[in-house]
């Protein structure tokens, strides 16, 4: 188990290089943010049980917080820059 968090650092790094390289710098930083926290955590020997557990928080929190941006944060039909 280990191993695949070892690998979502992987694609969330680059999926970071790509977004800096779009110049959305903000987008990175929170790439960047999660790659490490990916990368630490995969290295932390926990039990299957607890990456599990872990893994179901992250998508809670990523899944509260993207609701909250796309619901109050988003100018509808506000396209461009």
């Amino acid at each position: 188990m280990d191993r695949m968090f070892r690998v979502l650092g992987f694609w969330t790094g680059i999926f970071a290089v790509m977004f800096y390289l779009g110049d959305m710098t903000t987008t990175s930083l929170i790439f960047l943010g999660q790659t490490g926290f990916f990368i630490m955590l995969s290295y932390l020997k926990l039990s299957e049980r607890m990456y599990i557990y872990v893994f179901g928080a992250y998508l809670t929190v990523f899944f509260a917080g993207f609701t909250y941006w796309t619901t109050f944060m988003m100018t509808p039909g506000a396209g461009g820059h």
